[in-house]
C-alpha cells in the first residue's frame, strides 16, 4: 500500500472517530467548545444538540468514504 493510502485510511478514521464523538456525546462536545462563551446556559438547547448530531452524522459518513477511497481506487 502506498503512503498516501495509508494516511488517507488513517485520516479517514480519525474523521469517523470525530463523527462518533459527536453524534454520541454533543453535549461533552458543547462543553468543550461553546459553554466558556455564555454565563446563562446550563445546557446546549435541542436545536444545538439536534445539528450536532447531523453534523456527527456527516462527518461519520466522510470519515467512512476517505478511509475507503484508496481500496475503491485500485
Amino acid at each position: 500500500m502506498e503512503p498516501q493510502a495509508v494516511w488517507a485510511v488513517i485520516a479517514g478514521v480519525l474523521i469517523l472517530a470525530l463523527g462518533v464523538f459527536l453524534f454520541c456525546r454533543p453535549e461533552t462536545f458543547w462543553r468543550l467548545t461553546e459553554q466558556w462563551k455564555s454565563y446563562r446556559a446550563d445546557e446546549p438547547s435541542g436545536l444545538y444538540r439536534i445539528s450536532t448530531k447531523f453534523g456527527g452524522i456527516c462527518f461519520m459518513a466522510a470519515g467512512a468514504f476517505i478511509a475507503l477511497l484508496p481500496f475503491l481506487l485500485r
